[in-house]
């Protein structure tokens, strides 16, 4: 049974480890349901039991910011992290490795991170289509800023100038699917002080700029606004029905 319904949630400003802890309970409850499910499938085209009304696998679009941390993805290389523990302490900023794909990455105030788990046969299972559809609602919302941004042939996540030599990455990600649930997800710089990306290769890549919506239309922007935006870019592309 296809469930097109997300529950909406921002977390605020969350510690990263409590945040990953937090996307680790959900992203287990809903693999184990999905496990309950199949195999209560399974038991009944072997005429074991009668069919029973299933309960959906649930959806969830999570917003949050973090305090200053950097995160490794599984084919990072930890001397892209360019700090030692000194230098962290300095920075007030924290290191973790993780499990999902991708490099380095830095996550702090003024970014807007997303961590979608959703169940994929809710929608569609394709992980490729899937990062393309968040790339695209990121496209989407900076255009209603009057801000230009695509992709960078080769790479996931948005770029502004991708196709010279002045690009510049506006958001990372990375993601985790397994059973097709996803987790972890997109971190998109908005008022972000991007001096702390000068700690890290960001995402592996060494030779191009990172940047902000702030440094590019030379003001603050409103982060709640750009929540907004983005969740009616991400239901309308996923054909969600957002609650919460």
């Amino acid at each position: 049974m296809k469930n097109k319904q997300v529950i909406l949630q921002d977390w605020g400003l969350t510690d990263y480890k409590v945040a990953w802890d937090k996307q680790e309970a959900i992203f287990a409850d809903t693999v184990r349901l999905k496990t309950e499910i199949r195999n209560r499938q399974v038991a009944v085209l072997a005429g074991a039991d009668e069919p029973a009304e299933e309960t959906p696998t649930p959806n969830y679009l999570i917003f949050c910011e973090h305090p200053h941390v950097y995160t490794l993805g599984k084919s990072g290389k930890p001397e892209h992290l360019l700090l030692d523990e000194a230098g962290l302490k300095e920075k007030e900023a924290v290191y973790y490795t993780i499990n999902r794909g991708g490099d380095i990455t830095y996550h702090g105030p003024g970014q807007i991170v997303s961590y979608p788990i959703l169940d994929l046969d809710n929608f569609f299972t394709d992980i490729h289509l899937y990062l393309r559809t968040l790339e695209e609602a990121i496209i989407l919302t900076l255009a209603d800023y009057g801000i230009k941004a695509g992709r960078y042939p080769g790479y996931t996540g948005v770029w502004l100038d991708a196709d010279n030599e002045k690009a510049r990455k506006i958001c990372a990600m990375g993601v985790r699917c397994s059973r097709w649930v996803t987790m972890h997800g997109l971190a998109f710089n908005v008022n972000t002080d991007l001096n702390y990306f000068k700690n890290i290769v960001p995402c592996g890549i060494d030779d191009k700029a990172v940047t902000s919506m702030q440094q590019e239309l030379g003001r603050e922007v409103d982060i709640n606004e750009v929540k907004k935006i983005l969740t009616r870019h991400i239901s309308v592309l996923f054909g969600m029905e957002i609650s919460g």
